[in-house]
């Protein structure tokens, strides 16, 4: 090929390529979860495809994550599991846990054909033993097939019929690497082809500004590719790209990162460089590496020693109500019969950092301001005397006066859920990025002016999603495979 220096991320146009390295109907770019099931059903529909990822191979942040999948509407393992759901139920409890303003188009896509993606899963060779985690957490330790992600709390029991939807893969503990496998494979096994250690840099674009293929770059030299029907973006969020953050979600600037390290917004910054429309950029999900089974059985506390949420919500939503609207430093407090009751692979080996024979000792450790914790207990344990939480609601399953000794759990020192590599450690806290482009239900790139730009599009969290201001475990998973799909099908019949 022959072609000048290339500017970063600008489109380059396709004219001044003389030759072309390789070509395929429909390039996708980003071997995750989205990327892999863009691929196969591109390939199934029988699309010449090829797939670039920057690694060295496919899994991306997807194989790094728990492999949960939030899925409903009466699958198999729901119903084996004995809960009867419907996608209206799905709809009603994820429009409010993923608001406000969750994209409810996609949303009421995503739910009345949840059964099907569920049974495309199973399709590709993942199985899921048909049995329940009956118990709050950030991610099992054991093979369980199913899970709760907080349906069965205040508000949501009110909102819709607490069922539970967090599917998992067969295996223990973290379940994304098995899910990958599995897609890769299928994507390989359909006909997709996958150049790895190969970054796109560039997008490529005809005269009549549709775009045409990527430049990439490999070892340090330039190459092009042409796609003759679509490009597909599935390359990640921006969680490592620290301008980005500081430009669109500085909440999660100086905290952990939950990715494999790649997520740089590469693919969201080539495509608004070519005019494409962003949505929701601000919005995150953040883990506070507070353990669920420790609080349910106590409190979660502010620097103040005050509660501010019940505490058995999905783990996502009391991380989100402490980074952006507590004083910090949090801690679950908990008494010596609570933290015995809890199983032990339950507390990913934590230990309280402090105990204290008396309230007054444990403000004191924990600096919080004489008698704000024994004001905050008090009312806790009088409500609790009557299997009431008239503050927060948290299920009478889960109250019960609790007695010195008491203890404190630093979350700075808790477990980082979804990444294997410390993330939140230092801060407790640790995230990532749901905003991206605006796409179509069939992950057309959309302009500012809400029309699609002719041959690009985008799935997982590369895109803006399914998601509003909340997020739940296994919609990322879940909805970047289910509208890679949707993508693939259409990139292949462009």
């Amino acid at each position: 090929m022959s072609m000048g220096a290339v500017p970063p991320v600008e489109p380059v146009p396709a004219d001044s390529i003389t030759a072309f390295d390789h070509e395929c109907d429909v390039l996708v770019v980003g071997f995750g979860c989205a990327g892999a099931a863009a691929a196969f059903e591109a390939a199934a529909a029988g699309a010449d495809v090829l797939v670039l990822e920057r690694a060295g191979g496919p899994g991306g942040s997807s194989a790094q994550s728990g492999g949960e999948l939030y899925l409903g509407g009466g699958t198999a393992v729901q119903r084996a599991c004995g809960f009867d759901d419907d996608p209206d139920n799905m709809f009603a409890f994820l429009k409010a846990a993923l608001g406000p303003h969750a994209d409810e188009e996609k949303l009421r896509l995503y739910c009345d054909e949840s059964v099907e993606h569920f049974e495309w899963f199973r399709g590709r060779g993942l199985t899921f033993n048909e049995t329940l985690h009956d118990a709050p957490t950030w991610m099992p330790l054991t093979t369980d097939g199913l899970m709760w992600l907080g349906e069965n709390a205040w508000p949501y029991n009110t909102i819709a019929r607490p069922v539970p939807r967090g599917h998992r893969p067969a295996t223990e503990a973290f379940g994304g690497w098995l899910l990958m496998e599995k897609l890769a494979e299928a994507a390989k096994a359909a006909g997709a082809a996958c150049h790895a250690d190969t970054r796109a840099a560039n997008l490529i674009v005809d005269d009549d500004g549709r775009v045409a293929g990527v430049v990439a770059r490999r070892y340090g030299e330039t190459l092009t590719y042409r796609a003759r029907r679509a490009v597909i973006l599935t390359t990640g969020g921006f969680v490592d790209n620290e301008q980005m953050l500081a430009d669109h979600a500085p909440v999660l600037l100086g905290h952990g990162k939950v990715s494999d390290g790649l997520d740089d917004g590469g693919g969201i910054r080539m495509a608004t460089a070519l005019g494409a429309a962003t949505r929701r950029m601000s919005v995150v999900e953040i883990a506070l590496t507070a353990l669920p089974a420790i609080l349910v059985r106590g409190m979660l506390v502010n620097a103040l020693g005050q509660r501010f949420i019940n505490e058995d919500v999905y783990p996502g939503l009391f991380s989100v109500a402490a980074v952006r609207h507590q004083p910090g430093p949090y801690w679950a407090i908990i008494d010596e019969k609570g933290y015995e009751e809890i199983p032990p692979e339950d507390l990913w080996g934590v230990r309280p950092r402090f105990v204290a024979e008396t309230v007054a000792e444990l403000e004191e450790s924990l600096g919080m301001p004489a008698g704000a914790l024994e004001a905050t207990l008090a009312v806790y344990n009088r409500h609790a005397e009557r299997g009431s939480d008239p503050y927060f609601h948290k299920d009478q399953r889960w109250l019960r006066p609790l007695r010195p000794p008491l203890a404190a759990v630093d979350p700075q020192e808790g477990f980082a859920p979804g990444d294997a590599e410390g993330a939140g450690k230092g801060t407790g806290v640790a995230g990532f990025t749901l905003g991206g482009l605006h796409t179509t239900v069939d992950g057309a790139v959309l302009n500012h002016s809400g029309q699609p730009i002719p041959g690009l599009y985008a799935a997982g969290r590369a895109g803006a999603g399914i998601h509003g201001e909340g997020y739940i475990s296994g919609t990322s998973l879940g909805d970047g495979t289910f509208f890679g799909r949707r993508a693939g099908r259409a990139a292949a019949g462009e």
